[in-house]
């Protein structure tokens, strides 16, 4: 038989404290607060039918096709339809902040920083011993045995065994840095001689090394980084006192 639980506001906001969630939701409510007097210094305001396109939008992301299941989201989130209404306002006024104090910066940046949205397509064997790194390396340089071999050999997860090593579409930034220094200098396609990290012996295969383009997503990506990067400083120079 099920049981019926009480919750009231006291019993969330005792929950959030002893769990150590207010830090969070008191910069979360600074955030916005900056964001809303950013809006209001420079004049920004959301138009109804921009309101109702990043409502619609919202629906698609999460995923709400239908009123019966926009009503059973909101009553998960104990949201009224006003609730819902300030949500998209908050979403819809942060986006224009954003796109107010940093859309003019979007290209330039990208442009100076170019080589950190380069990508690279790429295999690779860790191992343990430097000495079967180069043995390796120079078999394969003779055409004795393939990169696939190589990862089928010494390569104890089984699905990146299956694939031969492969890691996918990476970006310098997300590997080691002098991984990514000879990654992206290598003329594809090219094995690299071994390469000594804390995680062992790298034995590296290039295949290819993809110029960035500044698309939509990139040009959303860097929007999104630029304005993060500034909300950082913003919240930096503030000094949160909470009555609680």
């Amino acid at each position: 038989m099920q049981s019926l639980i009480t919750i009231d506001q006291e019993a969330l906001f005792e929950h959030a404290r002893l769990s150590c969630q207010i830090p969070t939701l008191l910069e979360g409510i600074v955030t916005c607060k900056i964001i809303e007097s950013a809006a209001a210094e420079a004049g920004i305001q959301v138009e109804p039918e921009e309101l109702q396109q990043a409502a619609d939008d919202f629906r698609l992301v999460t995923e709400l096709h239908n009123t019966d299941e926009t009503w059973s989201w909101l009553q998960q989130h104990h949201l009224s339809l006003d609730d819902f209404e300030a949500l998209i306002y908050t979403n819809t006024i942060a986006d224009k902040v954003a796109q107010h104090l940093f859309n003019d910066q979007v290209e330039s940046f990208f442009y100076e920083h170019q080589l950190d949205y380069a990508g690279v397509v790429m295999y690779q064997v860790v191992l343990e011993d430097e000495d079967l790194g180069w043995e390796l390396f120079y078999s394969f340089k003779e055409g004795e045995i393939s990169f696939h071999e190589i990862a089928r050999q010494h390569i104890q997860d089984v699905s990146l065994r299956r694939s031969g090593g492969y890691r996918g579409i990476l970006q310098r930034q997300q590997l080691k840095p002098e991984i990514a220094a000879a990654v992206f200098a290598a003329t594809p396609p090219q094995i690299l001689q071994p390469i000594v990290t804390s995680s062992g012996v790298h034995l590296i295969l290039v295949e290819e090394i993809i110029q960035p383009q500044l698309d939509e997503q990139l040009h959303s990506e860097i929007l999104s980084n630029l304005f993060s990067d500034w909300l950082k400083e913003q919240l930096e120079q503030m000094e949160i006192v909470a009555h609680l």
